[in-house]
Order: structure tokens, then sequence, then C-alpha cells
């Protein structure tokens, strides 16, 4: 992937935002706080995408600067920016395969293959981006410290491509001056192509991060899509 090329020489690793679905805690899936793809996609969200984009037109930047798209980028054109509730960034989306070795996500499959997450599942052991949708911040920078934000290792955050909203976490940091970042399973939630090096999106794709809104566990869908849908009502105005 694009952002990973930059991401070797950092100790930080990819992101992971958690894609959710409406299954009880007590689904047969739930072990590991996971449920299936299918499952996710048979959720329908009560907010549009439509009316998220609505709420981002304006951008009140709160970071010191602009962020670049991918490593190879000749100029920053990313703030982030700021609403009482939250905070968002438009960007593209690179595919993050880090974390626990899959079938999907290993280091055939990317080149750039790294075993762990920036944060942990409950059981202590990295993320699984194949499996969980989790988007990647920025690490902690003079440009702007995601910490500072109210924002955290679990985070609840909307992704909106095209008519898509799929709900995650936070998951994991990058690189200090590139955003755009999301895991495998939240790409091919979006209809993205999953695919660490040839997959992703050039731009179109909007991160919202809800602020104070860490779940638990981290790697629980379920969670990640009921909270999501409640923070995205209140967003809009629909509470």
């Amino acid at each position: 992937m694009r952002t990973r090329m930059l991401t070797l020489t950092s100790a930080a690793c990819g992101a992971a935002l958690l894609g959710a679905t409406a299954l009880p805690a007590s689904a047969s899936a739930s072990a590991s706080g996971q449920e299936t793809e299918a499952e996710a996609d048979e959720v329908t969200d009560a907010v549009t995408a439509a009316e998220l984009l609505a709420e981002v037109r304006a951008c009140s930047r709160i970071s010191k600067g602009k962020y670049r798209t991918d490593s190879g980028s000749a100029k920053a054109t990313v703030p982030v920016c700021g609403t009482g509730d939250a905070v968002f960034w438009k960007a593209d989306m690179d595919i993050d395969c880090d974390g626990r070795k899959t079938k999907a996500c290993n280091r055939k499959t990317d080149p750039y293959f790294l075993p762990e997450t920036a944060f942990q599942s409950s059981r202590g052991e990295p993320l699984d981006s194949a499996a969980l949708p989790h988007v990647v911040v920025p690490g902690p920078s003079k440009v702007w410290d995601y910490r500072k934000s109210g924002l955290t290792g679990g985070s609840v955050v909307a992704v909106v491509y095209r008519d898509r909203v799929r709900y995650g976490v936070i998951g994991d940091t990058g690189p200090t001056g590139i955003i755009g970042e999301a895991s495998y399973a939240m790409a091919k939630a979006l209809g993205i192509d999953p695919d660490s090096s040839t997959g992703g999106a050039a731009s179109g794709v909007t991160y919202i991060a809800f602020k104070d809104s860490r779940i638990s566990p981290i790697e629980s869908r379920a969670r990640a899509q009921s909270r999501g849908a409640a923070l995205a009502r209140e967003f809009v105005g629909r509470s």
C-alpha cells in the first residue's frame, strides 16, 4: 500500500477502524468480539452518508498543519477539522493489513506486513485487520495529537465512502505526516478493493472520529455499530 512505504521506517503500524454489526453480544461468532462481514452487511445505517457529509462540509481546522495522503505525495493537502463532538478529515484510503497473521493479511499478501498494531485486543493480542474494520490515525506530532482531541484506541469512527457508512474504531497509528488509512476489513465493508498492494481508494473517503467514545472490548464490532449509530444520530441532530 502507498502509505506503508513510510510505515516501514516508523514504529507505528497502519490502522484499523471497526466495522460494526447489530448482532447481540451472545452471538457464537463473538468469542473474540468479531462478527462476520456478511452479518455486518445486514446492518442498515439509520443515518445516511448524505446526512453525515452535510455536517462536515465546512472545516474548522484543529491541526497546526496539513497531512500528505501518501509517502510520495509532493504536497500536504489534508487538514484535520473539528466540531464540538468529533474530528474529521477527508482523504484517500490506503489499506492496512498489519496485526494478526491471517490468510488475507501476511507477508505474502502484503510485503510491508507487520505483526503488530498500536492498540491490542482485550486478550492483549494484535488486532485482526482482515476481520476488524478499523481506522489508522497519524502518530502524535506538532501537527496534531489525536490524544488531545479526546481520541484513543477503541474510539468510535464513522467512515463514509460514496453512499455507504460503516462504523469502526481507531485501531492503529501510522506515520506522523500521513493520513488516510483503514483496515482490510473496513475497506471491504465499504466496497473498496482491500488488496494491500493494489487496492484502496484514491480519494473521496471521509473519516469522522467521535470524541470520548471509546468502547470495550476494542474488537467488538457489535458495540462499535451500536455506539456509532447512536453517536451519528446525535451528530446530525436526530437525538
